[in-house]
């Protein structure tokens, strides 16, 4: 895999390479001392690589404020919902006319209230892989289980008037194993009662950018980020490897 791949370069003298064969080889000296942009082909040492682990290379990017930033750990999308689990399901919000209700209280010794919404379309409920559902005061375990069902999964919250998305630290969105991210800088999240507009379409595909876009989330990309260190006889050149 790359990080063995990575790890041999450490060990090897490794040739890198750019598409322009037609190119003579460049000394690092000469490209930090020239104006950029401009291409060049060389032939140089990997000295180091960072970050050494892969997983740390992706990051969430915002394309509109352009900032960058950790993903967050599962373990703060836990306590984010336990937090939210302290506000009981609204009875008031249950069973609107575009999406259906169902709430129970768990057996544990928590005792929580849980209340799922189904979205519907045309006054019916779809099948598992077409729906999107709304959930208050489920786990992170519950959550991954409907999202492996469902085809999008939103964890949210009651207030008086509306249904509303948690803390821009959780993800607004999971679709398998994939989880959502607004910027919080950029985002101005809108009540729940805007998704209607897409469930009002005739085949709601219910894509991400769409879902954002309804609820006012300036939604982040995950990018993957890697620094390479890059030695030869006159000098050292630092590579930066950004890419979605």
């Amino acid at each position: 895999d790359l990080e063995l791949h990575l790890q041999r370069c450490q060990q090897l003298s490794v040739t890198l390479l750019t598409d322009h064969q037609d190119l003579s080889n460049t000394e690092l000296k000469t490209i930090t001392n020239s104006p950029a942009p401009q291409q060049y082909r060389i032939r140089a040492n990997l000295r180091t690589y960072k970050p050494q682990k892969l997983h740390q290379s992706v990051k969430l990017h915002c394309s509109k404020c352009n900032s960058l930033q950790e993903v967050p750990d599962i373990d703060d999308f836990d306590i984010i919902l336990h937090n939210s689990a302290g506000t009981a399901p609204n009875p008031e919000l249950h069973n609107t006319s575009w999406y259906e209700s169902v709430t129970w209280t768990t057996q544990d010794q928590k005792k929580r209230e849980i209340a799922i919404h189904f979205v519907k379309r045309d006054e019916m409920l779809q099948h598992p892989e077409d729906t999107l559902l709304m959930i208050e005061g489920g786990t992170v375990k519950e959550i991954w289980k409907l999202a492996k069902r469902f085809k999008c999964v939103i964890p949210v919250r009651s207030t008086k008037d509306d249904l509303e998305l948690l803390d821009l630290s959780a993800p607004f969105l999971l679709q398998g194993n994939v989880k959502y991210y607004g910027c919080k800088q950029c985002s101005t999240p809108k009540p729940m009662k805007n998704l209607s507009s897409i469930a009002a379409e005739q085949q709601p595909s219910w894509e991400p950018t769409e879902i954002a876009q309804v609820l006012g989330i300036e939604l982040l990309q995950y990018v993957f980020i890697m620094k390479f260190t890059l030695v030869d006889e006159t000098g050292t050149l630092n590579a930066y490897l950004f890419d979605y």
